[in-house]
């Protein structure tokens, strides 16, 4: 088959919107240490690799996994204090939670909302859709800015607002008492992305069903199960009855089920592990605070957005790399982080390698 005109055809027929984005990038830390991603830098014990092979050595791969994972679903409730009252849709990662909600209330002239900096997937998934997406910016100490959100929320009249708690990729918790004023003045539907649950002891999953209008999601990866792609949205059966219509079947694999499943039988662990994320984070800060021309701001997550003086953060990314260590470049990316890079917290041996490579 003959592939000219290829170009003219894809121009022809793939939305301008799409074909203006990049696809969403991720880099090859082959070789190099890994802080770029805010992954749980933990392997397993072997104690407890061996005793999960055993379970999945009886997967039954060649059937179609449970379509509504029961299992996860109890472990989930248990281990995230989800009241009972409420109901749970999981997706393939948090990702595919955002695009199924903005899925279920599309349609002519709805506007999407969240502020900026944040997670790039509202951004992203609003525009797979052609949806209209409102980014507010935050204030410089990444504060929101309430008078200028509250305005646009009234005047544009967003049916879907998303926050994260902690915001990533600034680290920083949004004051509560505003996040409750947005969803009080919101007319749709306000969900809080609390990805970074684990470290933090902030939630909003105690106010659910307080609000006819919340929902509050999570996601397993950043406790230690990232590879296994698994989110969970909470709230009440009326708004998650509609969201599940638009979930793919069978999107939670047999091998996920099982593994999440089992991990969530030895919670504890994985609580043994973020408590030590939780002294290495502060440790880091401690440490970087004492290096001059860096400026590491507080964080409630596991990872560490710091700002280097003098225009400084491409020449220090790349000496890092060179150096082996892989961490997250931002600036460029948003006015409010110019020289700006993200450090996911390592183990303590990753940590001082980090420190180690900073040096002149």
């Amino acid at each position: 088959m003959e592939c000219d005109g290829i170009d003219a055809l894809v121009a022809r027929w793939v939305r301008p919107q799409l074909r203006e984005l990049t696809a969403y990038p991720v880099a090859d830390a082959r070789g190099l240490i890994k802080l770029d991603a805010m992954e749980n830098p933990y392997r397993w014990p072997e104690s407890l690799r061996e005793a999960w092979l055993d379970q999945l050595r009886d997967a039954e791969i060649n059937r179609y996994p449970h379509p509504q994972a029961p299992g996860v679903k109890a472990g989930l409730r248990q281990t995230m204090s989800i009241p009972n009252e409420m109901d749970l849709v999981l997706g393939n990662g948090s990702d595919e939670l955002i695009q199924m909600i903005a899925m279920t209330l599309i349609g002519p002239g709805r506007k999407i909302l969240s502020v900026e900096p944040s997670f790039v997937m509202y951004r992203m998934i609003a525009t797979f859709l052609g949806m209209e997406y409102l980014g507010v910016s935050l204030k410089p100490d990444f504060s929101l800015d309430m008078e200028r959100l509250l305005d646009v929320i009234e005047v544009q009249q967003p049916v879907l607002i998303f926050l994260a708690y902690p915001n990533n990729p600034t680290g920083n918790l949004f004051a509560r008492e505003d996040l409750v004023r947005v969803i009080e003045s919101a007319p749709g539907l306000v969900v809080i992305d609390e990805a970074y649950a684990p470290f933090t002891d902030h939630s909003f999953m105690p106010l659910l069903g307080r609000y006819p209008n919340l929902l509050v999601m999570r996601t397993v990866s950043k406790m230690g199960l990232a590879g296994l792609r698994l989110g969970l949205l909470a709230g009440p059966a009326a708004w998650l009855n509609e969201i599940e219509k638009t979930r793919l079947p069978y999107n939670i694999n047999v091998l996920t089920q099982i593994s999440v499943e089992f991990s969530l039988r030895h919670q504890a662990i994985f609580d043994q592990q973020t408590h030590a994320i939780r002294q290495a984070r502060e440790t880091l800060i401690a440490a970087l605070s004492r290096i001059e021309g860096i400026e590491p701001m507080a964080s409630e997550a596991n990872f560490i957005l710091v700002r280097l003086a003098g225009g400084r953060a491409g020449a220090v990314f790349d000496q890092l790399r060179q150096r082996g260590v892989l961490v997250k470049k931002l600036d460029g990316s948003h006015p409010l982080l110019a020289d700006c890079l993200r450090i996911t917290v390592g183990t303590p041996e990753e940590n001082a390698a980090f420190l180690n490579a900073l040096k002149p």
